[in-house]
């Protein structure tokens, strides 16, 4: 879902709204509830702190702006980096499930990358 905001917010037209884009897309599954609670509050938290996440995530990736970042890459970093910065789950768990979505979705360099900025980020620990 933030992949599709992101792309989105890049074409002409204003973008569909984070809470609107999930609940539509959200629909076509059938989830427990306490999952789809937890998707909606990474999904539209990583939204809404999309810009301190970005550069948080220019800080950690050398010599990359997140502009210039594939955009899966970039959208599975501000998941991750939401997650590791505002919830409770260990910080092995979302970098180990970042990297999955990364191997599933991104390029080859993909899970290498992924696992280099967000190792950084979790060295600083949570704030």
């Amino acid at each position: 879902m933030l992949y599709a905001l992101d792309l989105a917010g890049r074409a002409p037209g204003a973008s569909p709204a984070p809470q609107e884009m999930f609940e539509s897309a959200s629909a076509h599954f059938e989830l427990p509830e306490a999952a789809r609670a937890f998707a909606k509050e990474l999904v539209l938290g990583a939204a809404a702190e999309r810009e301190a996440l970005d550069r948080e995530l220019e800080q950690r990736a050398e010599n990359w702006r997140v502009a210039r970042m594939a955009a899966v890459d970039r959208n599975v970093l501000r998941l991750a980096l939401y997650e590791l910065r505002f919830t409770d789950t260990p910080a092995p768990v979302v970098i180990d499930e970042a990297v999955d979505l990364a191997r599933r979705f991104g390029g080859e360099r993909s899970p290498a990358f992924v696992n280099g900025v967000l190792d950084a980020a979790a060295r600083e620990g949570r704030p």
